[in-house]
């Protein structure tokens, strides 16, 4: 197997207007994959739901769903555990529905505590997730606790391959861009690469890691916070990370993991450009 691409969403450039002709549209233009937003809430019926794993099963477009963004593992609350353990099981209902084997959840906030203190939280937390989506039939599906872009938000690298360490079903999604954001730039280029694969590997052993699902995109920031907001391949303002030292390390591993493109506006374009970089480099290995 080789790395798939696709975009997070439509694209600006998306010709139909139902969600349902996008796994049509992603084949005709080259692209292998595309995640179901349910970011702003759980909203789509199960008769759409399947209408969109029917098409993308017809045109072999894998699919992966990213669960609400209000998702907070870190806070200590019951009631707001139950809330998160609702979104998650919600975005699980739809995933099955769709065929989606991944669903993508954010880690969560500090919330005034120290990063050891939020990340405890978060593992017992995700420890009740896993154990309400096995209750509820959801077992079969892969969570994937997402890197994030503000330094006061839980998720570095660390802190999400901690998660994932929790049972051999979860899988990081690794955004690049969210960690160029809050290195404030740090984490980018081909030694910042083989370090952030290197450790995927060393803490979920080969298998694991060359599965690992990801977002890309350029990403501006702020000094102060980290991520602001996403760019496009097109922007002029130096915006990162670079994507060739990334395609190239993950054409050498040989592995195969999911890039789904968050470029804003035009992410089917950028994961397209994407995929082309990386077979470029695939292609000179032989």
């Amino acid at each position: 197997m080789s790395a798939r691409f696709g975009p997070a969403g439509n694209a600006e450039s998306f010709p139909y207007k139902s969600s349902a002709d996008a796994p049509k549209w992603l084949k005709e233009i080259g692209l292998d994959c595309y995640e179901y937003q349910c970011g702003k809430g759980v909203h789509v019926g199960e008769a759409t739901a399947r209408k969109v794993g029917a098409a993308a099963a017809e045109h072999g477009i894998v699919l992966s769903l990213h669960a609400p963004y209000f998702i907070n593992l870190a806070n200590p609350a019951p009631e707001a555990l139950q809330k998160t353990i609702g979104y998650i099981t919600g975005a699980c209902r739809v995933a099955d529905w769709m065929g989606a084997r991944r669903v993508v959840i954010h880690s969560g906030a500090l919330m005034k505590r120290t990063r050891r203190e939020a990340q405890d939280i978060a593992l017992g937390s995700l420890k009740e997730v896993i154990k309400a989506c096995d209750g509820e039939g959801f077992g079969h599906l892969i969570l994937c606790p997402e890197t994030m872009g503000k330094i006061n938000q839980l998720g570095d690298l660390d802190e999400v391959l901690e998660l994932c360490t929790l049972d051999e079903r979860l899988v990081p999604c690794v955004d690049f861009g969210h960690l160029y954001a809050r290195s404030l730039g740090a984490d980018d280029g081909a030694e910042a690469m083989e370090r952030m694969l290197k450790r995927m590997k060393q803490v979920l052993g080969p298998d694991r890691a060359s599965r690992f699902h990801s977002h890309f995109s350029h990403i501006e920031f702020t000094p102060g916070g980290g991520e602001k907001c996403h760019r496009t391949f097109a922007d002029d303002g130096g915006y990162g990370p670079d994507w060739a030292p990334l395609a190239a390390a993950v054409a050498r591993r040989g592995w195969s993991p999911t890039f789904i493109c968050e470029s804003a506006g035009t992410q089917a374009e950028d994961a397209l450009a994407m995929k082309k970089i990386y077979q470029g480099f695939a292609a000179a290995l032989g």
